[in-house]
């Protein structure tokens, strides 16, 4: 089956040269619509968009430059080629600028013409995709999640898959990577979303009302039950049970917990009477649950029940420049709270927030937010706010910056001699900082100024071109 033909809007105020461009495109599989002036071409545009349009700048009544400002306002979702025969460069930016995908010169062949064009349908296509791996997958939030490392894309999407099924999901991670707000998305994404999401932590309850919290119990089951009391099966039947820390939990509780699972029913502490229930399970533990069940502390048996589906959670340092995104979020909130004026961190500031290795993870980076936000007042966040442990990362730094100063002093000398010997004195050593600069802006100029592209193609995150970028510009201040 021959593909749809791609619609191109050819605009040529020169009969003659619109008719050479048309017998150059003859043979492709394009759709072409012929205009002879700007306002024909906005009819055009607007009675049915073209892929693809070829635009001349001297038109008789509007310049094609003001037609691609009109694209650019209108953000219509169409590829311009400007084709003029003011070839200079200043020309060439300016088009680019108001968002050309190309640029030809006249006079020009078929074969340019034809590659420019197929070049042109080839962005598109990348673009597309890019813009629908940034829509569907490049998220930096989710539910109460925020980040967009690639590792926190798998949790999505583990989440979006597994939320449906009434499947036991089993999360493990790190204390503080964020394993409640794990559940509750679960719970959000699923068909019971609109039921009672009951969240119990096995650690914070004494094992000896443990039973009582889970399954309820009679008045009079035991000594202060005064009446009788709902447990968390029982707020949670329809919709989804959270148990914190399973692997905290009595061995003589974990076989109740176990028929329970097996049966969906269960009995009140004190009752003869078998209830029955509906409950989606979700359980998190911060520790290796196999290592427990071979240490004897956790059932097998209960460990295969609830391990269906298991997510892992990445610490946060695993998680690349998350730790910026979620530091910049909370200083907002934080920032509300407290009722300061904080705008946003210093360069250094967040490189130390990137250096350092969070054993606290999430929670540690909200305690260090909250505590400069508390204790100090300004615009920025500079490195002299930091409370202990990162002071000691700044500390480091600046000992590290002057050891490398002192060497590159010391060996700077040498190199400048044997250049002179060498007849190489007008050698122009530049600042690393400066070549990387001009690759990445290169990379984003041949992307047309698409960052996160810029980004998939330098195979960094792109929120590493951002920092980069946000450092540069506070070296030319």
């Amino acid at each position: 089956m021959k593909d749809k033909p791609i619609k191109l809007l050819l605009v040529e105020d020169t009969k003659s040269l619109s008719l050479v461009y048309q017998g150059y495109l003859a043979k492709e599989n394009y759709a072409v619509t012929e205009a002879i002036n700007g306002q024909q071409a906005l009819d055009s545009i607007n009675q049915d968009y073209p892929d693809i349009m070829l635009l001349d700048i001297n038109l008789p009544d509007i310049s094609g430059i003001d037609i691609l400002k009109q694209c650019q306002a209108e953000q219509w979702p169409i590829a311009t080629i400007v084709i003029t025969s003011d070839g200079s460069v200043d020309m060439a930016v300016e088009t680019m600028r108001l968002g050309a995908a190309d640029f030809i010169s006249k006079p020009f062949d078929a074969n340019r013409l034809i590659v420019t064009i197929k070049n042109v349908i080839e962005k598109q296509k990348l673009n597309r995709i890019v813009k629908m791996y940034q829509e569907n997958y490049a998220r930096d939030k989710f539910h109460s999640f925020i980040g967009q490392s690639l590792k926190m894309q798998a949790v999505y999407r583990i989440i979006e898959s597994a939320a449906p099924s009434k499947a036991s999901v089993f999360i493990t991670g790190e204390s503080g990577t964020g394993k409640e707000l794990c559940a509750e998305a679960l719970h959000l994404e699923s068909t019971r979303k609109e039921q009672a999401f009951i969240p119990l932590n096995c650690a914070a309850i004494p094992k000896e009302l443990m039973e009582s919290e889970i399954f309820g119990h009679i008045k009079g089951a035991f000594t202060g039950a005064q009446k009788e009391r709902e447990g968390a099966a029982s707020l949670a039947n329809h919709g989804t049970l959270f148990l914190d820390e399973i692997c905290e939990m009595d061995m003589e509780l974990q076989s109740k917990l176990l028929r329970f699972l097996q049966t969906s029913t269960y009995q009140k502490v004190g009752s003869s009477k078998i209830e029955q229930c509906d409950i989606r399970f979700v359980c998190a533990t911060n520790r290796d649950p196999m290592e427990e069940v071979k240490a004897g502390r956790f059932r097998e048996d209960l460990y295969y029940r609830l391990h269906v589906i298991p997510i892992e959670l990445p610490s946060l340092r695993e998680r690349d420049d998350d730790v910026i995104h979620i530091a910049r979020h909370f200083l907002v909130s934080y920032n509300k709270e407290e009722k300061k004026s904080f705008k946003s961190f210093s360069f250094e500031a967040e490189r130390i927030l990137l250096q350092y290795n969070w054993p606290g993870n999430i929670r540690q980076l909200l305690n260090v937010i909250r505590n400069v936000v508390v204790l100090n007042t300004g615009k920025i966040i500079t490195p002299e706010m930091l409370p202990p442990p990162l002071d000691n990362i700044l500390a480091t730094a600046i000992t590290d910056e002057h050891s490398s100063s002192d060497e590159t002093e010391k060996t700077s000398v040498q190199p400048q001699v044997q250049n002179t010997q060498n007849g190489l004195r007008d050698y122009q050593i530049i600042p690393l900082w400066k070549v990387e600069q001009k690759v990445i802006n290169e990379a984003i100029d041949a992307c047309n100024g698409n960052i996160p592209q810029a980004a998939a193609q330098l195979e960094v995150s792109p929120s590493t071109i951002y920092r980069k970028k946000q450092s540069w510009d506070e070296k030319l201040e």
